[in-house]
């Protein structure tokens, strides 16, 4: 499955575009006060990333397993340091509520860990490559 997103930033204008497969939706995060970028930081996004992740396939495995699941609330933190520094002490924490034992529950959490595709990204060294560079002088 492939993914992407698409920025487009000018002076008071920032534009989104996401995209699976064929199906393309925009999120809108408005531009910094100055005009330029994003109001949102990468990191904000990496952890939004994370979270919204998790909380996504716990749904997905819980219908595999039949549970219905009610609320799911997830919080990642970490810190980073000086620029072009990774993150450190990223973690996560999350509640779910659901119709099913408390056993089966915490097992759904765990199991839903193992296979949260961006925590698992994050795991391993993955490589990221800046492809092609375009210039348009002014």
């Amino acid at each position: 499955m492939k993914i992407s997103a698409h920025i487009e930033n000018s002076e008071g204008q920032h534009r989104l575009t996401l995209k699976t497969g064929d199906n393309a939706h925009s999120i809108t995060i408005p531009p910094k006060p100055t005009g330029f970028g994003s109001k949102a930081s990468g990191g904000e996004l990496l952890f939004l990333a994370l979270a919204t992740c998790y909380c996504n396939d716990i749904y997905r495995e819980a219908t595999k397993k039949g549970v219905k699941i009610e609320r799911v609330a997830v919080d990642v933190d970490g810190d980073f340091g000086a620029e072009g520094e990774p993150a450190k002490n990223v973690a996560y924490r999350a509640k779910v509520t659901a119709h099913a034992s408390e056993e089966q529950i915490r097992e759904l959490m765990w199991q839903t860990d193992k296979v949260a595709e961006i925590q698992n990204t994050l795991r391993v060294q993955t490589p990221v490559t800046l492809s092609q560079v375009e210039v348009d002088a002014v």
